[in-house]
């Protein structure tokens, strides 16, 4: 039971990291993006926050001990190409107000992220103390 308890705490944690690691990406094309809102021809990258945290969670490429273990893999994020149609005629499909609405939305969720692994830390450190005894 111990072992599963930890198992599960540990793939929370790796969960938390990963999706930590994707919005600090999605933070980074973003204020790219937006650096570029006037460049000719550009077309805005994103980061699939959705896609990412799926291949994390059925990806089982290191060698367990038990077909419960859950993987730790670090394979580089994919940001990929907007390539849609632009509405101005310098071909730039940058939506400034999309971007800055993206921003925030990244921006809510790193903060969450935060807020979760704190609260982890916390209920840790209070079983180690024995629960404030």
């Amino acid at each position: 039971m111990n072992n599963d308890v930890n198992s599960t705490s540990k793939a929370t944690y790796n969960l938390i990291k990963k999706s930590m690691n994707v919005t600090v990406a999605s933070n980074k094309v973003i204020a790219n993006n937006m650096a570029n809102v006037n460049t000719k021809g550009y077309k805005r990258y994103y980061v699939p926050f959705d896609e990412v945290l799926k291949n994390n969670m059925q990806e089982t490429t290191i060698k367990t001990t038990n077909t419960r273990h859950i993987s730790n893999s670090s394979e580089d994020l994919s940001v990929k190409r907007d390539n849609s149609a632009s509405m101005r005629e310098d071909g730039n499909n940058v939506d400034i107000e999309s971007e800055m609405t993206n921003q925030a939305a990244n921006t809510m969720m790193y903060e969450s992220l935060v807020r979760l692994i704190n609260g982890k830390i916390t209920t840790t450190r209070s079983v180690i103390q024995g629960g404030g005894r």
